[in-house]
């Protein structure tokens, strides 16, 4: 259980909007140490601004999660500037959809890379540290927090892409859970699961690298698009409310945090399936029109 955070720290990526900006704010209100990482400059600048004005020790570094090199330099800047950080915050995230064939060797190299290898990057390097930490001060506490998808784990048509992505954060999360428990009672984890919350990944092709540019878009990949856009935007829940959400669970320990928990019968449904041998169920089932919108949309001349 933690529940004093004064004096601690934090790297968090993708803390130039969204959730990681979220809770930064909250680090700082809490008096935290706070590593910023995100790869828009200007994002950062201003949440680094924000979060001294607040009284915040901050190291704020422009970095690729996908890169191996850049991450490791980020792990090696944090140890020389706070030593081994207390929080993890795995969070920078980008979003694709379409049709699962259409998406290119660039799309998947480039959500993949962010959305899964950047959560591996920040699991294999700060973890270590982490124990570290731990073996030498009896009274360290730490937790990771990974942040997925409910897309990790329902299997919503038009966007294999992402589903894929967060289903491997999910299982690796899952396993981080479990691999720590074999080694320390110091050291836990969550994984965070939002569903549809407004945030910037619906605009995360800003950030997408040069290298791996996107070809014109399929007609699959804009409607996913469209609708991507309309459901995050008119989501009620806030990344503020699930900031504190994420708080919450690390001062419970608890393991699954879900913006959302009404969506938790579509999991269900998907579970009964594949504990009964039968075929994937209707990930729409709750809202049929949804489906039949998309069927008719694709299936147009």
């Amino acid at each position: 259980m933690i529940q004093n955070f004064k004096g601690t720290t934090a790297v968090l990526t993708g803390a130039g909007s969204g959730f990681g900006l979220e809770c930064a704010r909250i680090g700082a209100a809490r008096g935290m140490n706070l590593v910023l990482v995100d790869v828009q400059q200007d994002a950062l600048d201003r949440a680094r601004a924000e979060m001294e004005a607040a009284g915040a020790q901050v190291l704020a570094r422009k970095v690729d999660v996908s890169n191996a090199a850049q991450m490791e330099q980020l792990a090696k800047d944090v140890q020389e500037r706070f030593g081994a950080p207390h929080f993890v915050f795995n969070n920078a995230g980008v979003g694709a959809g379409g049709l699962v064939w259409e998406n290119t060797v660039a799309d998947w190299e480039w959500v993949l890379g962010v959305d899964l290898w950047g959560v591996i990057h920040g699991v294999r390097l700060f973890t270590p540290m982490m124990l570290e930490a731990a073996a030498k001060d009896a009274s360290y506490r730490g937790h990771i927090v990974n942040t997925a998808s409910m897309a990790g784990l329902l299997t919503a048509p038009n966007m294999g892409i992402y589903n894929a992505a967060k289903a491997a954060v999910v299982s690796l999360t899952e396993t981080l859970y479990q691999d720590l428990k074999l080694i320390t009672d110091q050291i836990g984890a969550s994984i965070l699961c939002p569903y549809f919350v407004p945030t910037g990944i619906t605009s995360s092709e800003r950030n997408r690298p040069g290298a791996l540019a996107a070809g014109e878009l399929t007609k699959s990949q804009m409607i996913g698009q469209a609708m991507s856009n309309k459901a995050v935007s008119s989501g009620k829940v806030t990344a503020a409310e699930v900031a504190q959400m994420v708080f919450d669970a690390i001062s419970a320990n608890q393991f699954y945090v879900f913006s959302h928990p009404n969506a938790l019968g579509n999991v269900k449904s998907r579970m009964d399936s594949i504990v009964s041998i039968t075929n994937p169920p209707d990930p729409f089932l709750a809202r049929p029109e949804i489906g039949a919108k998309l069927r008719a949309q694709l299936r147009a001349g």
